[in-house]
């Protein structure tokens, strides 16, 4: 078990990570799983003083997660390289490779999906 885990909703993910800002927080990295047929996960750990802290989030499949990009820059290359390999989208993206990150094509399969019968992508 993950400590210092705090789950949040779709809705409350740029507020959450905007107070952890404020806080003095480090963006450390954003985690993508694919849960099951319907939904991912995604958790984002921050560190302060040598202490982590993570949010939690369930992303229904075929939705767009709002990106923290504007809150924290750095996550644009994160949530690019989420799109490129799990095919979900962020909306708000301060820069958006439009899943080419590592190409310069558009990926069309979704590599880190076993079940990608049941993904929808929206553009």
């Amino acid at each position: 078990m993950i400590e210092n885990m705090k789950e949040i909703t779709m809705e409350t993910i740029v507020g959450e990570v905007s107070k952890l800002k404020s806080d003095g927080q480090r963006l450390v990295t954003l985690s993508c799983t694919e849960l099951d047929a319907d939904n991912f996960d995604i958790i984002y750990t921050f560190d302060k003083e040598l202490v982590l802290t993570h949010l939690r989030v369930t992303i229904p499949k075929g939705t767009n997660c709002p990106s923290i990009s504007g809150v924290y820059f750095t996550a644009l290359l994160v949530e690019n390289e989420i799109q490129d390999q799990f095919g979900l989208l962020f909306d708000g993206l301060i820069l958006d490779f439009g899943r080419t990150l590592y190409l310069d094509e558009e990926i069309t399969i979704i590599p880190l999906c076993n079940n990608t019968k049941a993904m929808t992508v929206k553009k």
